[in-house]
């Protein structure tokens, strides 16, 4: 039992403070630099303290001698500390279990929700529960994590069930998937009418990046999203992560980074067929392109995969860029650009799809510019 006006248990100067217990604390911080003597709670103790006084005690190692002492931290509505929110991810794919276990390895408090729940299932290995039912997964967290595969996926998942709706009141849900301008910030507003905080968190790289927490993460948010409980989970997926304006406009600069991805493989795909074509060494080429201004380390990451034809193992699939250009040219009419070039882009990577090359890395795009004799 906690004791809030005694100096003989230490355990009580940890106690919310009232003015004997005040004068307690303050007695026993004065007592305790004199002695330097560290602060030692059992397990049982710590329960007794968390029981009474509402706060979780973390045990912490000063050094790689002394005991570890307790820190007191503040614990949400749903029992994570304050600097490690439970997080919930929507859709484990590719990207999804990544961030899933690496949130996990980070100490973050994780449980995942998939549509297929044997994906979701398949995470256990890893540490991180598997939730059926949608409304007690966001209902359970202080962030929803969403990494679903596109706009329709997200209406669906969270805007057609009034329950999850009202579960997710308070919370916040962080959206990391490539959707379009306009449809994130429809998603801003409608959730927002439902007292839901909405951040949307593209990001540049694939599923090695996500495991070790160096993906490229660009943020868009009304307000300054550091101040919130989403900002400690984007900081462990990626080493930098950068507020770029309002909602909105960290999706378009995640589309623009798309349409360039696009185009540079499939224009490089296209020169490597005809070099390939005409027996031209391709290493004497590429000698040459790597001294100049035309240059992409992306060509030389891509190149064994397109001349040995092994699209294996994707690091993002040929499908989700046909997803992103489709995508692109929608956003590039509505501000009125011409998007005439994208229209050959698009061809090009539907007819890889066709191929059925839809589940491959779209480094496949050089079967569709190049098919085999």
């Amino acid at each position: 039992m906690v004791q809030p006006a005694s100096c003989s248990s230490r355990v009580a100067c940890l106690a919310p403070p009232t003015p004997s217990a005040g004068r307690c604390c303050r007695a026993f911080a004065s007592s305790t630099q004199q002695q330097q003597q560290p602060l030692q709670l059992s397990a049982r103790s710590s329960r007794s303290l968390l029981q009474a006084t509402g706060r979780k005690v973390v045990l912490q190692s000063t050094t790689s001698s002394s005991p570890r002492l307790p820190v007191v931290a503040a614990a949400s509505q749903n029992g994570a500390t304050a600097d490690k929110p439970k997080v919930v991810v929507l859709g484990t794919g590719l990207m999804g279990s990544k961030a899933a276990q690496r949130l996990t390895e980070e100490g973050f408090p994780v449980t995942a929700w998939n549509r297929d729940s044997s994906k979701a299932e398949a995470l256990k290995k890893a540490g991180v529960e598997s939730i059926e039912n949608l409304t007690d997964a966001v209902g359970e967290a202080d962030v929803a994590l969403l990494l679903l595969a596109d706009a329709n996926a997200i209406d669906s998942v969270l805007m057609g069930d009034e329950s999850v709706l009202a579960a997710l009141k308070g919370r916040t849900v962080l959206q990391m998937g490539t959707i379009g301008p306009d449809q994130s910030r429809e998603f801003n507003r409608k959730l927002g009418e439902r007292g839901v905080k909405y951040l949307e968190a593209p990001v540049q790289g694939s599923h090695p990046e996500v495991a070790a927490g160096s993906l490229v993460i660009m943020v868009g948010s009304d307000e300054d999203p550091t101040t919130g409980p989403a900002w400690p989970v984007l900081e462990a997926l990626g080493d930098n992560p950068r507020h770029m304006g309002k909602v909105g406009e960290a999706a378009a600069i995640k589309l623009a980074f798309n349409q360039l991805v696009a185009s540079l493989m499939v224009g490089f795909a296209t020169s490597l067929g005809l070099l390939e074509r005409n027996n031209a060494d391709v290493e004497k080429f590429m000698e040459l392109l790597r001294e100049s201004k035309l240059y992409a380390p992306t060509f030389d990451k891509k190149l064994p995969r397109m001349l040995d034809r092994d699209f294996t193992n994707p690091n993002f699939p040929t499908k989700h860029l046909l997803k992103d250009i489709q995508l692109f040219q929608v956003e590039a009419k509505t501000a009125g650009l011409d998007p005439s070039m994208l229209a050959g882009l698009e061809a090009i990577i539907a007819k890889t799809c066709k191929e059925g090359l839809d589940d491959t890395d779209y480094s496949a795009v050089y079967s569709g510019v190049n098919p085999e004799q």
